[in-house]
């Protein structure tokens, strides 16, 4: 199980260098073990051109390092904290993204003016607080933004992206999904103000967007 979960946590973060989330060695995804008290992350400082699935290394939900040769993500304990605290979540991401991070610089939330913002997120972008790395106040921060809020993505002051999901691959969906819809909005506001979307129609939007879009099981 800890293989496989290795295997497609460092396969999704080329999917942050596909969609150009990160630069350089910035960035991480980690993924919950099922049924453990453990999750697996990428390496501190480790290029992504040079990640394995061995490289990956396995921490338990205090950030403690369990298996691997390498330190975790400077960012660990932020993930770890997420896991503590939010059993529902079994994938978290962290990006520096370009146009979302522009919006955490200015402490904005970003607006709900889109359909797709409303499908994804369903409602804006929050804000969270600004916190320092390396111990629990950006975890803490993104807890207490997220809990009861719709969105899987928090934009932490002055920083970057956070996203949680599901799963590992949910996770960056949505971090994938805030930068686009951080870059149209922003292009929107150089026209003009964006046009609000009534919150009744956000509402149906994302309810149709979470239980019937896509294909259903037949079973």
């Amino acid at each position: 199980m800890i293989d496989e979960l290795r295997r497609e946590v460092c396969r999704l973060h080329a999917e942050l260098v596909r969609y150009n989330l990160v630069a350089w060695t910035a960035g991480n995804v980690s993924g919950r073990v099922p049924g453990e008290d453990l999750f697996v992350i990428k390496p501190s400082g480790v290029s992504y051109d040079d990640l394995t699935p061995e490289s990956i290394v396995v921490c338990d939900l205090d950030g403690n390092l369990v298996e691997g040769d390498l330190a975790p993500s400077s960012d660990t304990a932020a993930h770890a904290y997420v896991y503590r605290h939010m059993p529902e979540v079994n994938g978290v991401v962290h990006t520096h993204s370009t146009y979302a991070s522009a919006w955490a610089a200015r402490g904005e939330a970003i607006p709900c003016v889109l359909t797709a913002m409303a499908d994804e997120f369903g409602g804006e972008i929050p804000v969270g607080p600004f916190a320092l790395i390396g111990n629990d106040d950006i975890g803490k921060g993104i807890v207490a933004t997220l809990n009861g809020h719709r969105s899987p993505a928090v934009l932490m002051q002055n920083h970057g992206v956070f996203t949680i999901g599901g799963s590992p691959k949910a996770a960056v969906k949505a971090a994938v999904m805030c930068e686009d819809v951080a870059r149209t909005v922003h292009i929107s506001r150089q026209l003009g103000e964006p046009l609000p979307i009534a919150q009744g129609d956000i509402d149906r939007l994302y309810d149709r967007y979470q239980n019937v879009y896509g294909q259903r099981s037949h079973l």
